[in-house]
């Protein structure tokens, strides 16, 4: 068994905190948290090799963790019971990684592992109805939302589908080897494999409403903004550096990196951009939003990503 939640209690085995969007450097922190302290406990079993998830956890007295204010009820001689502001599931119906990956729908997971459809708001003190034919066992892609902090289920089978972080790398040297210039300085631009705070005449930059990338230069830049022009097509809009996606368990195929999220930069393939720009992450108390699965950004616009275009292999 292992235990998820904010509290550093040696109860816990993974302390997680509040995400923060678009935070590189996790030098920001959140003055009150919405995650619970025992968020939730994630049981393995060695002979059917399956794994659970259940709300809340046990403490230093070994008992099961609950607020004041969260909803509970008993049921043939058991209690049940959600956490404050719940825990939430959704499992892909389809193929996770190699397949049509596609967003489910979000549930909520009780102490005892019952499924339930969402309550009104996180902390509403009404319990949804119970969805029998669904169930607590986790599958590659399951996404556990604890209310702050979203986390990813990869299974080990799904993993072996998966790119690997050198197979990430490998895809970025072969853009850097078609030596992609920018139309306006005319210099070779370099893709870096993470993000930098500084910036250089090969750092990429890609025009978020064309999708053109170039290199960072004045022209067509409306002082005191960041709305450019671009010399390619003429749009105006933001732009913003480009910036690799190495994180090998988001990825829901081994495309290459041709699309990035609006409006943070991160590089993806064509299907995990499109997933991830389909998910929607609960937010806030009853709200939902896509996000960037590398920096948490919400994303922008209308379908939040761009096609990237190049002006490489020019020699």
């Amino acid at each position: 068994m292992f235990q998820i939640g904010r509290s550093s209690e040696t109860p816990i085995d993974f302390v997680v905190m509040d995400t923060i969007p678009g935070d590189k450097h996790g030098e920001l922190k959140v003055t009150q948290s919405t995650i619970s302290r025992f968020a939730c406990r994630i049981i393995a079993h060695r002979t059917t090799r399956t794994t659970q998830v259940y709300a809340a956890g046990f403490d230093s007295s070994r008992n099961i963790f609950l607020g004041e204010k969260a909803t509970k009820w008993q049921n043939n001689g058991e209690i049940d019971g959600l956490t404050t502001n719940g825990v939430l599931i959704m499992h892909p119906p389809s193929q996770f990684c190699g397949g049509e990956a596609k967003p489910g729908i979000w549930r909520e997971v009780s102490v005892g592992g019952g499924v339930y459809a969402l309550r009104e708001s996180r902390s509403a003190p009404q319990k949804g109805i119970k969805i029998d034919e669904e169930t607590n066992v986790l599958q590659d892609g399951t996404l556990i939302d604890l209310c702050g902090a979203t986390l990813l289920w990869r299974s080990a089978e799904g993993l072996g589908k998966s790119p690997t972080k050198r197979h990430l790398e490998q895809m970025v040297d072969e853009l850097n080897a078609g030596r992609p210039q920018c139309p306006v300085g005319l210099n070779t631009l370099v893709i870096p494999r993470k993000a930098t705070l500084t910036s250089t005449e090969k750092q990429p930059v890609v025009y978020l409403n064309c999708g053109h990338v170039q290199g960072l230069h004045e022209w067509g830049h409306e002082k005191d903004s960041n709305s450019h022009t671009c010399p390619m097509c003429l749009k105006v809009g933001p732009v913003v550096k480009l910036c690799m996606g190495i994180e090998p368990a988001f990825y829901v195929d081994s495309g290459p990196p041709s699309f990035c999220f609006n409006p943070c930069g991160h590089m993806a393939s064509e299907k995990t951009v499109r997933y991830w720009a389909a998910v929607p992450i609960p937010h806030g108390t009853n709200g939902f939003h896509a996000a960037c699965p590398f920096c948490a950004s919400p994303l922008e616009g209308d379908p939040g990503f761009v096609r990237l275009i190049f002006q490489d292999n020019c020699d």
